[in-house]
């Protein structure tokens, strides 16, 4: 495939022509720190006598191999009386809802001898049971060590006797003073009921709802445009254009992601969808648009109010004309998208009805619940000493509220305070009473997430320490202590009668989700098309302006304390364990703001002090991001809990500059702090070495019109090699004996690079399957990240007129840099293509290879070709020699320098009893000085084998599967038996845009990828 496109991992590819080489030569620089264990100040220094050469050598080998050989010994205790229900080893699933306060799904639980293990898609539940990186990672947030554990008093440890007699105290002596529970939006029915019943026992009771992000701009809008608190539920399926204004709707957007519709509607063909976005950030939506528009937000705001306004025959610039011709042509197949403000998403509001958009679908999300009236008028009784009795479900204003400082001196004119908390943070010092949160894990609920739906929640596992849901205090409170009917079970199974029609308790609990709940829907009802451009207008335009987002590890912060998530790293940056100043490459050079690689080729990067109208934000690391628009900066909310745990605290508190409705913000400036501050990157691990055709893209037009393997314009020519006698197919030429793969089932891995949006819900998954450690900050900037699956980020950007090419119109490699390396020389001639880059995601895990280069070189023969197409390990074998890695051309092996659990230096999840009870008993935990990779879940294929055995059954296509696979919610990986020839992954190898990756050095994957296919016209040489 012949192409003017070139592709780079990051800046610094591009400025530097000889990183390569340099990365080549210290990857596998450095080894176990012997030194350290020798004490030897000595080996430090760049020479070393023959003796201690000597006595180094022989205890690193030696460390090696004994490291190698060790296992871990946990004593086991049986079961005594065995639990029915409890068969070892085998795992039982359970249909529950997800829901923190931000997100939510309809999930299956898998929990092996009691411990909820892993989270699953509940396939009953279609596009609500899609889960997003955070819901696969909440299992770990179960098992956090950090949590309450027990009810406190004053400070000190309590039982609830005496916690409950506070609170009911308190309860009978506020009078006519407001009792309020101050809870985050919670759809649920049956708690709704029973606060109503809380409110007759105690009149002045209010319920007062607050979300760290409240969607208050969204929910106003949606208040005027369709008359109802409620958010619009959009589907993209059948959409041929969406037009996005600063709508992160792949991430978090109205409550929830559209990334299910999104990919159905990205099927390469006629009518498939054309996405154009217009941003200031590059965010996770604008990185998978076909044509993405970089402007600072007020340049956003005139865009929107110009395409509203020539939709009406308004006069428009150059660049709206052209939207709004694309949105006429299409009609209702359109739709626009908007956020920023409430005055953006009434706009688009209007735009839409103009075009009878069915996108729109008249269903509304209840998820979102905030009225920022309704909460200011709490505020006004807290500052007026109104309030007797507070209790706050699991929130926290004083951390995620720009006048978080004001909430805790007013929480001092409140007699009594109770936090129904899982963290010792702000809310819980400010208490007098703290009630541990149980995980959504461990309760009973319902939920009416939106219209027509009825989802349950049931606990999978025993509470693990005294904890109490809000429920259950509200039931003891009403009822009074010790009556019988201060059971939630109870009261939720009596309430959900109401809504499950003639389906039994049990059998919705079973299933998880049915149809019922509330039946109420939106329509267009007004909207004031005057007042929003009036206030788009008035935005005051500054020389830098910042745009608020959310990260697609972290959300809002509830998880914060969840290292899967803090190590997760960003599908746009790359970066991990951070939040930071997102700026473009010419401001940085305009403000002096540097962002450079160490002699370590680590990235190193400015921080700066920010002030927002105001509001200083000291010590915030500045990452320069291709895609940035010019006078724009972003920064991530959700970071810098102090008081929630120790992995919480990373990063910087964005909330001071949120005031709950605007995300984009004027009057921005910056101060050099004269410090450095050390990022944790993924991507300058590996490096292109100049291929430019692993992540394969194509034209939509070229797609269409020309042949695949066309002679001259052909964007997927198949390889040949030329030999002596002539071209002849790759498939035709090989230095190895094929192997007998005919006899049982032989698994590939399709991956589409259309539909994959880079979410990280894969990894996650991944690391939870197969228990993959969290390394740390320190390890991740040392390039020892463990991650099994990696989603590579490729820039793309058109290929200068002036760049050297040979008369094939391929880069010339003749011209040789400094160093004596020959690199393409089209990088001297790059004029700063990395200002507005195209993205392309890439998931990469071990390719399987059939010839699989690790294979020859491992001399204890640790890893093999399977029977089953797989490579696998034989981790007892494996002594460390890393041979493998070398040969490897994927990178996909990791080496365990240390080991991960049980050790002070990372004290995560597995450094602490309760951490280790997430870990999968199906998948060894690996040790010291051993090689592993990707095993395509060979635990999950096993056990379908196994299971179809005992069942005396011929194994159906989809039994198969993955764990990356199960979690990707855009049906880009699909897992099957390519010798079952109605098996979709074997249709999936047959198709035109099907390639492997360095197909050329004939390796022969298992896995294969598709040709991203982008809807826009552009040249092909």
């Amino acid at each position: 495939m012949a192409s003017n496109k070139i592709q780079f991992r990051s800046i610094h590819e591009l400025k530097d022509p000889s990183l390569n080489g340099k990365l080549a030569q210290k990857e596998f620089q450095s080894e176990i720190p012997v030194d350290e264990l020798l004490g030897s100040g000595n080996s430090k220094e760049s020479g070393s006598s023959r003796r201690n050469f000597l006595k180094l050598l022989g205890f690193s080998t030696a460390a090696v191999t004994l490291a190698a050989c060790e296992a871990p010994v946990i004593k086991s205790i049986p079961y005594v009386v065995k639990p029915h229900e409890i068969i070892p080893g085998i795992p039982n699933y359970y249909a529950t809802s997800y829901f923190d306060g931000y997100d939510f799904a309809s999930v299956l639980v898998k929990t092996r001898e009691g411990r909820p293990i892993k989270i699953e898609p509940n396939p009953v539940a279609g596009l609500l049971g899609k889960t997003n990186a955070r819901a696969q990672a909440s299992i770990l947030s179960l098992y956090d060590n950090d949590k309450i554990k027990q009810p406190k008093l004053n400070g000190k440890d309590e039982t609830f006797d005496k916690v409950d007699d506070y609170v009911l105290e308190g309860l009978s002596k506020a009078g006519s003073k407001k009792i309020v529970v101050l809870s985050h939006s919670f759809p649920s029915p049956t708690f709704k009921k029973l606060f109503a019943d809380f409110k007759s026992k105690y009149p002045s009771a209010e319920l007062v709802t607050y979300d760290a992000i409240p969607y208050t701009a969204a929910l106003d809008a949606a208040q005027e445009v369709f008359g109802q608190r409620a958010l619009p539920v959009y589907d993209l399926s059948t959409t041929q254009l969406v037009v996005s204004f600063q709508a992160d709707f792949l991430g978090d957007f109205n409550g929830a992601s559209l990334d299910t519709s999104y990919a159905a509607a990205r099927v390469p063909g006629p009518n498939m969808l054309r996405h154009i976005q217009i941003e200031s950030n590059m965010s996770l939506t604008g990185a998978n648009a076909d044509s993405r528009i970089k402007l600072k937000p007020s340049g956003v705001n005139k865009v929107l109010v110009e395409v509203y306004n020539g939709l009406s025959g308004g006069a428009v610039s150059k660049e709206a004309g052209s939207i709004i011709k694309e949105l006429q042509a299409k009609g209702n197949n359109a739709v626009v998208l908007a956020d920023g403000s409430k005055a953006a998403h009434v706009l688009a509001h209007l735009i839409n009805q103009k075009l009878g958009s069915k996108a729109f679908t008249g269903k509304a999300n209840f998820l979102k619940e905030f009225d920022a009236v309704r909460y200011q008028e709490f505020l006004g009784w807290l500052n007026s000493g109104q309030v007797g009795v507070l209790i706050a479900n699991n929130v926290n204003p004083i951390y995620s509220n720009n006048k978080g400082e004001a909430f805790r001196k007013s929480l001092e004119k409140v007699p009594y305070v109770v936090a129904v908390s899982d963290k010792k943070n702000e809310m819980y010092k400010a208490a007098k009473a703290a009630i541990p949160c149980a995980n959504w894990l461990e309760s009973w609920g319902d939920m009416t997430p939106q219209t027509g739906v009825y989802t349950l929640m049931q606990p999978t596992i025993q509470k693990i320490y005294k904890s109490r849901q809000i429920e259950d205090s509200l039931l003891v409170w009403t009822n009074g202590k010790n009556n019988p009917a201060n059971n939630y079970y109870d009261y939720l199974k009596l309430n959900a009668a109401t809504y499950i029609g003639g389906t039994t308790f049990n059998k919705a609990l079973y299933n998880g989700v049915l149809a019922g709940g509330n039946s109420a829907s939106l329509s267009y009802a007004g909207g004031n098309a005057a007042q929003a451009v009036t206030e788009l207008g008035g935005f005051k335009a500054s020389d830098m302006e910042l745009v608020l987002y959310t990260k697609t590890s972290m959300g809002d912060g509830t998880q914060a304390n969840n290292p899967w998530l803090q190590e997760l790293p960003d599908p746009i940056s790359r970066m991990s364990w951070d939040n930071y100043l997102t700026i473009s490459p010419k401001d940085a050079e305009r403000l002096n703001i540097v962002n450079d690689l160490n002699g370590r080729l680590q990235l190193d990067g400015s921080l700066v002090n920010l002030t927002v109208n105001g509001v200083t934000l000291k010590d915030i690391p500045v990452f320069v991001q291709p895609g940035q628009a010019e006078g724009s900066m972003g920064l991530a909310l959700g970071y810098g809990k102090k008081l929630s745990g120790k992995v919480a605290e990373t990063g910087v508190n964005a909330y001071p500059l949120f005031d709950g409705s605007n995300s984009v913000l004027s009057n921005v400036t910056i101060e050099k702090t004269g410090v450095e501050h050390e990022f944790a990157g993924m991507q300058l691990q590996n490096t292109l070495m100049g291929r430019y055709e692993i992540a394969r893209e194509v034209p939509l037009d070229t797609f269409l019109n020309v042949k695949f393997d066309d002679e001259k314009l052909g964007w997927n020519k198949p390889l040949e090699y030329h030999t002596i006698s002539g071209a002849l197919p790759a498939g035709k030429i090989d230095l190895w004996n094929a192997f007998d793969d005919l006899d049982g089932p032989h698994f590939n891995l399709s991956v589409d690079l259309n539909s994959c949006t880079g979410c990280g819900a894969c990894i996650i998954a991944c690391q939870a399957e197969n228990n993959v450690p969290v390394v740390g900050k320190e390890e991740v900037r040392m390039s020892r990240d463990m991650y099994w699956l990696r989603i590579d980020r490729y820039y793309t950007t058109e290929m200068p007129e002036n760049a050297d090419t040979n008369n094939d119109g391929k880069l010339s490699t003749t011209e040789t840099v400094d160093a004596g390396l020959d690199v393409p020389g089209m990088y001297k001639s790059l004029i700063k293509p990395h200002e507005s880059p195209d993205v392309i995601f890439q998931p990469v895990m071990c390719q399987h290879c059939n010839h699989a280069p690790c294979e020859t070189v491992c001399p204890v023969a640790a890893t093999s070709h399977g029977k089953q197409g797989q490579n696998q390990m034989a981790y007892n074998r494996c002594i460390g020699t890393r041979y493998c890695a070398n040969n490897c051309p994927y990178k996909v092996r990791r080496f365990n320098w240390f080991t991960y659990n049980l050790n002070d230096k990372f004290d995560f999840n597995q450094n602490n009893d309760l951490g280790r009870m997430v870990l999968n008993p199906d998948v060894v935990v690996r040790t010291r000085g051993v090689m592993e990779k990707c095993s395509m879940c060979i635990q999950m294929t096993q056990n379908t084998i196994l299971e179809a055995k005992k069942d005396g059954r011929v194994i159906k296509d989809g039994e198969f599967s993955t764990a990356c696979v199960n979690a990707c919610p855009t049906g880009s990986l699909k897992f099957g038996d390519m010798n079952d020839k109605a098996s979709e992954v074997r249709a999936l190898y047959s198709t035109n845009r099907r390639y492997t990756l360095l197909e050329e050095i004939g390796t022969k994957p298992n896995v294969f990828y598709h040709t991203k296919v982008r809807n826009r016209k552009e040249n092909i040489v």
